[in-house]
């Protein structure tokens, strides 16, 4: 991947972890930054990543930027791995908050107890995000 520059739409699905129907789909919407070369979606990588930020003191970066008015920095006290579906514990302050995600995601995390994450929480969802 360039230092700087543009990435196409298959860089950026790999970076962001998606697919890259959804990332299309994503540019298209507005919600991620992307310009449209010809039939080819181009996105600007330092914007990226600013995007993906943590805690600053963790990347020295800016936190990370979503539309999820609600998330949550805390650590991984817990995880139970099912055939499909993983439970993930995170401890907030003196609060535990419980999320149940696909077991795959959890493995693509590489989530593990001690592990340092965001709660995501949109409607009824709550998703895990990993430094």
């Amino acid at each position: 991947m360039p230092d700087q520059g543009f990435l196409t739409a298959d860089e950026t699905a790999q970076l962001l972890h998606l697919n890259i129907k959804r990332v299309q789909a994503l540019a298209r919407s507005g919600a991620l930054p992307a310009a449209r070369v010809g039939r080819k979606w181009l996105f600007p990588r330092q914007a990226l990543l600013a995007r993906l930020g943590g805690p600053a003191q963790a990347r020295g970066d800016r936190p990370l930027d979503i539309s999820a008015r609600n998330h949550l920095w805390g650590t991984v006290a817990g995880l139970t791995l099912g055939d499909v579906m993983a439970e993930v514990r995170l401890q907030i302050g003196d609060q535990e908050l419980v999320s149940v995600i696909t077991r795959a995601s959890a493995e693509r995390m590489g989530l593990a107890v001690g592990d340092k994450v965001a709660a995501v929480i949109k409607s009824t969802e709550v998703m895990i995000g990993k430094l």
